[in-house]
């Protein structure tokens, strides 16, 4: 398994981006396609108000043949009835038109706005145009694809991996609304690897329980996050294990990338909990700390409050497994419970603090298990990108 390699796509892998009149300048409507049939997985928010694309899409990913994905930027398509549904639906028979391939083998991404229907005038002239293009169109690499699902994000987002002879492709977005419940920002992987449709699930659900689904910026879980994986076996089989193992790393890779530039965000904060009884119990306290507006306030001005991540653990009433004799905090190497920290440990740790990547460690001294969760500080810029968001 290697990290390194050039950012193109993987072999029998194509794709187009354009500007439909979602924004006012740049590209934000992209096409990813393989040419020929492929094997897909994929996982889908659990709101309640999912959008028509999140709809749809989990019909046609239930078939796990996937070839394609499209995405819209700027505009769920959330909360728009029985016209929504349509729109979608018609997107996703154009995009299958231009690649002459059943509408069923097409997953539909949507984010932005709720509320407001997608401007399918636009869109539709956009598609008529590409379609005359014909393969032609298919130009754009990955870094074009991820800068055109872009909505607040303040930069693409990519990452690569090969194993043997085949090449693990991602791309995704999702700045803000960003808790998954699976999954809370659209992700997409492109691999060349020949992968059973079982492997492929196993794998990609193991990545995403222990990257994407330990991502949080603000609680917020979306209505129109989706991720998915597609191998079209282009490049021949692989060894599984590998092949997990380099999945996983790349749906890392975007992980970090997502929670670090997290809407206003200055720091990566990473949040460990081990020496828990069970995993569930370590990512859920772990979350605890993660997601308090006081221990992310906190991170962001380098203050060594570090009582607050006390009071964040203390949360877990129902969790009476828990006992503060048991517990100890570590922020970096520097210890700072139990015991009355001195002042000069005070100021290592406000040195730890102002580092562009903070670590708080949490042991409760129960079991085994640990899990690591992604996220990042909380600044004024946080409370501006939201307060405008359609303003």
């Amino acid at each position: 398994m290697s990290g390194s390699g050039a950012l193109a796509w993987p072999t029998g892998f194509k794709a187009y981006t354009g500007h439909g009149g979602l924004r006012d300048h740049g590209d934000d409507i992209s096409v990813v396609a393989s040419d020929r049939p492929a094997t897909s997985t994929a996982m889908f928010t659990r709101s309640l108000f999912a959008g028509p694309a999140v709809v749809l899409s989990r019909t046609h990913a239930a078939g796990r043949c996937l070839r394609a994905v499209t995405t819209v930027a700027q505009n769920a398509n959330v909360a728009t009835g029985r016209r929504g549904e349509e729109n979608a639906a018609e997107v996703v028979g154009r995009v299958a038109g231009m690649l002459g391939i059943p509408p069923e083998e097409v997953l539909i991404g949507s984010t932005g706005v709720i509320g407001r229907p997608l401007p399918m005038d636009t869109i539709r002239t956009h598609f008529d145009a590409a379609a005359e293009r014909g393969p032609a169109a298919f130009t754009a690499e990955p870094l074009d694809v991820a800068r055109a699902m872009m909505t607040t994000d303040t930069r693409p987002k990519t990452a690569v991996r090969t194993v043997g002879r085949a090449r693990l492709v991602g791309v995704a977005k999702g700045v803000g609304m960003l808790e998954p419940d699976m999954a809370t920002m659209l992700a997409y992987v492109f691999t060349d690897a020949d992968v059973s449709p079982a492997d492929l699930d196993r794998a990609f659900r193991h990545a995403v329980d222990h990257t994407f689904n330990c991502l949080s910026v603000d609680t917020d879980t979306s209505t129109s996050d989706t991720v998915a994986v597609i191998a079209n076996g282009a490049a021949g089989p692989v060894d599984t294990d590998l092949f997990s193992e380099a999945l996983a790393d790349l749906c890392l890779d975007l992980t970090r990338q997502l929670a670090g530039d997290g809407e206003g965000a200055t720091k990566l904060l990473r949040v460990t909990v081990g020496r828990a009884a069970d995993r569930e119990q370590a990512r859920r306290v772990a979350k605890s700390v993660l997601n308090s507006p006081l221990v992310k306030t906190a991170v962001h001005g380098a203050d060594p409050n570090w009582g607050r991540v006390l009071m964040a653990i203390g949360k877990n009433t129902d969790d009476t497994r828990i006992a503060p004799d048991k517990v100890t905090v570590r922020f970096g190497d520097t210890e700072v419970y139990p015991g009355e920290p001195e002042e000069h440990t005070l100021s290592e740790l406000a040195e730890v603090m102002r580092r562009d990547e903070v670590d708080i460690v949490v042991t409760l001294g129960l079991g085994e298990a640990e899990a690591t969760v992604y996220g990042c500080d909380l600044s004024a810029g946080y409370i501006r990108v939201n307060a405008d968001y359609t303003t």
